[in-house]
């Protein structure tokens, strides 16, 4: 083993040397190599003697450790025997686990003693507190009103208490809760007993009610130790207010509008005249009677007692504490509250006076809100009204809504049963208007009417069923409706529907006859119908869109709706049973998306944009048609080439042709019709698409299809002049032109003068037809120039070309 770490040693040396020394030049740093292995050398020495010494310290160090632990065991071993002993002792056993077992039993027995001596000194302790507040509170209240309120802080803390506790002593808190409530209920009817003799000398609720001097006094002393008594209670319910609780009635108050419940039950209970189910208005303006007689005077008595009691206090920002205002609004909820609870039950199965009661009640809520400013002490969140608390809590909604909807459904099928309904109104909308029928008008005003109906409404659930199921179902109701008629008119004008009634017409003379009331100006008065309607209803819908109201709603419905999704609850609904994409469905694809944008009735305006689009192509074509078919007898026409006159003029002197009267004047009985029912622009579309189809008409049939002498090209282009002039004088100067301007400008070359005569002024022609001719047929560069230079921007060089080729002068 020696041999070997010595051959180890040699080894590491001889590496240490070959890596110092690896050429004849180290050699010459050799001594300082020497000098710093015996500086090392003594550097692990030292470390050596310090690892040394630090082993002896530890070693040292341990065993005292050792030593001190040995005698602590020893001490506990001689401990825990002569507790073992004493146990034995005390407790009579023969074995320690015995001694420990009975020695744990005495101490829950003296931890149980403990605890019943502790009930015993507070049950003691409250009936002290109560029997002194019953000694005094005949004698001197005010002494009363301290130990009834020690107890109700001492009730008020144990049941705090008893979460911590993990309900450990129910009958305890039971029986001091009842104890301070019995004491409260005695306190109360003996205070309110001597309060009621104060209001009796001051003639309350007469008109001359005075409050002077020594009166005042007392009147005021009643109100405080009312106040002082339900103090306690007032300072809990604020930490615990809610805007779904009924607010609690100041003391005073209460027993001030004692007399006027009765009153109130003397006058609309029983066979009354003033009771009645279909006149809920009398007893709901009774009470905001008694509000404007007795406001100024408890503005004027209680409210400086309310400031200065509250002022510094937690309900100083309650209205319902602070103001004099409120807490007789709130003092007179109760029985307000009993009655139409009462009437509820009595007309839930009569709709019409089930729908006017809840009318009337949430126009009284909305004056107590908005001109009597009562939130029910919930300041910001506002107080919900009566009739929230009979819709919601008492949930009459789901009935109430049906019955509003069926009343709804019967205005609306009154509205469009009667055949007048779908004649159009001239009348109603601004001239430059397109004009609505009958119908659309009053379902609008219906749909309007609807909105009052459910604006009022606190919940944001309640006014989404209103709108989705009677508003936008309305709205649905009607589009079938038109979207009928114009499949109706579709099927009937068809061929195969022509075909079919004629086979009916020839085997029975009996059979109806509808389509004469469809074909010609009847057939497009039936479309316009259709397209003012669909335009009317649209653009309400944009306006509401904007109205206050309905961008309220929508913004709650996407903040709701984008945090359902954020939730991961597309499938979770929305508001009672509709879903996210139930309500996307019926009101806009962009509910809960986070890009803004979208309204409410996205989906059902979408719907009527749609049917008017559609409507409109289809007035078009078949007012397009009805043109074309009467052009037929035109377009035979083949005297083009053969009309020649001594003098041609301007050719604005020449008459239109005869075979064009007819054309002419259908145009113009229906663009006549169409201007008086039209808005200026879809006017404007439809003569367009007019003029465009009587341009392929006359380009194809005639301009192409026969040969022109320079007075024939004359006649065709005051023909072509007289379709626009009627053009011009419904939709607007220009139109008829701008409607064929490919026709237009064709005609400019097709009345090309020829080569001229004697009596042609040169100067005033510009263009010859033998010029023009030569330059078009040369090559498309010089094609392209001249129309150019004529200022001719639709035709082609080809279609040019087609045209001086149909003048019969250049035959030949």
């Amino acid at each position: 083993m020696a041999s070997l770490r010595q051959t180890s040693r040699d080894a590491r040396v001889e590496d240490y040397l070959n890596d110092k020394l690896q050429t004849t030049a180290d050699l010459d740093s050799l001594d300082s190599l020497l000098e710093n292995v015996k500086t090392q050398q003594a550097l692990l020495r030292q470390q050596l003697v310090e690892a040394e010494e630090n082993l002896v310290e530890s070693t040292r160090v341990s065993e005292e450790h050792s030593s001190a632990l040995l005698h602590q065991a020893r001490a506990f071993q001689k401990q825990q025997a002569d507790v073992d002993r004493r146990l034995l002792i005390v407790t009579q056993s023969e074995t320690s686990d015995d001694a420990v077992k009975r020695f744990d039993e005495d101490l829950r027995a003296l931890q149980r003693l403990d605890i019943a001596t502790g009930y015993v000194e507070l049950l003691a302790q409250v009936e002290d507190l109560s029997t002194e507040a019953r000694r005094n509170f005949t004698s001197s209240p005010q002494a009363a009103l301290q130990p009834y309120l020690r107890l109700q802080r001492l009730a008020n803390a144990l049941k705090e208490a008893q979460p911590a506790a993990e309900d450990a002593a129910p009958h305890l808190v039971d029986h001091v809760e009842k104890t301070a409530q019995s004491l409260w209920q005695q306190m109360k009817d003996s205070f309110a007993g001597d309060f009621e003799k104060v209001l009796a000398k001051t003639k309350w609720p007469g008109k001359d009610v005075a409050l002077t001097g020594p009166l005042e006094q007392e009147w005021t002393e009643g109100v405080e130790r009312l106040l002082d008594l339900q103090e306690p209670e007032l300072n809990a319910q604020h930490d615990h207010v809610r805007p779904s609780e009924e607010p609690l009635v100041l003391l005073p108050l209460e027993v001030m509008v004692k007399p006027l419940d009765l009153r109130f039950q003397y006058h609309f209970s029983g066979d009354r005249p003033t009771n009645k189910l279909d006149k809920p208005e009398y007893f709901l303006s009774h009470s905001m009677g008694l509000l404007n007689n007795y406001d100024e005077f408890f503005a004027l008595h209680l409210q400086p007692i309310l400031r200065n009691r509250f002022k510094k206090s937690n309900l100083s920002m309650t209205s319902i504490f602070i103001d004099s205002t409120s807490a007789l609004i709130t003092a007179l909820l109760p029985m307000l509250r009993r009655k139409v609870l009462g009437v509820m039950g009595q007309i839930a199965k009569q709709p019409q006076l089930l729908s006017h009661f809840i009318h009337e009640l949430m126009s009284f809520d909305i004056t107590l809100r908005d001109e009597w400013g009562y939130d029910g002490g919930c300041g910001i969140d506002g107080w919900k009204g009566l009739a929230w608390e009979v819709l919601v809590k008492k949930d009459w909604f789901g009935r109430w809504l049906e019955v509003e909807k069926n009343f709804a459904l019967s205005r609306y099928k009154t509205i469009i049963d009667p055949p007048e309904s779908f004649e159009i109104d001239y009348d109603s909308v601004e001239p430059s208007a397109t004009k609505p029928t009958n119908a659309a008008i009053r379902v609008n005003d219906l749909l309007e009417t609807i909105t009052d109906r459910y604006r009022p409404l606190p919940s944001f659930s309640q006014k989404l069923r209103f709108l989705i199921d009677i508003q936008i179902a309305i709205f649905d109701l009607y589009h079938s409706v038109l979207a009928d008629n114009l499949e109706k008119y579709i099927y009937n004008t068809s061929s195969l529907a022509r075909t079919v009634q004629g086979v009916s017409s020839s085997t029975s003379r009996s059979a109806p006859k509808e389509q004469p009331s469809l074909d010609g100006l009847s057939g497009i008065e039936r479309l316009t119908r259709v397209y003012g309607s669909a335009e009317y209803l649209e653009n309400k819908m944009g306006d509401w869109s904007d109205d206050v109201f309905f961008l309220e709603l929508w913004e709650e419905l996407q903040d709701r709706a984008r945090a359902n999704t954020m939730q991961g609850g597309q499938k979770k609904n929305l508001a009672g049973n509709m879903s996210v994409k139930h309500v996307a469905d019926k009101t806009s694809a962009a509910v809960g998306n986070e890009e803004s944008g979208g309204a409410l009735f996205d989906e059902t305006a979408g719907a009527y944009r749609r049917l008017r689009v559609r409507t409109e192509g289809i007035l078009t074509d078949t007012v397009a048609q009805q043109i074309r078919e009467s052009l037929r007898a035109y377009g035979k026409t083949g005297a083009w080439s053969a009309l020649y006159a001594p003098s041609l003029g301007d050719g604005m002197n020449l008459a239109i042709s005869a075979e064009l009267d007819a054309p002419i004047g259908l145009l113009q009985s229906y663009l006549s019709f169409l201007a008086a029912a039209l808005a200026q622009a879809p006017l404007r579309r439809i003569a367009r698409q007019v003029a465009l189809a009587v341009q392929a008409v006359l380009w194809d049939g005639v301009l192409m299809n026969y040969r022109f002498t320079e007075m024939g090209a004359r006649q065709f282009g005051r023909d072509v002049r007289g379709m626009w002039e009627v053009v011009d004088r419904f939709a607007g100067s220009g139109q008829g032109q701008l409607g064929m301007r490919r026709l237009g400008e064709g005609l400019v070359l097709l009345e090309l003068k020829g080569s001229g005569g004697a009596d042609d002024d040169e100067a005033e022609v510009d263009f010859r037809l033998r010029d023009v001719e030569k330059r078009l047929f040369r090559d498309n560069e010089s094609g392209r120039e001249i129309l150019e230079e004529m200022g001719l921007e639709v035709l082609s060089e080809n279609d040019a070309r087609s045209v001086v080729e149909r003048r019969i002068d250049l035959s030949g």
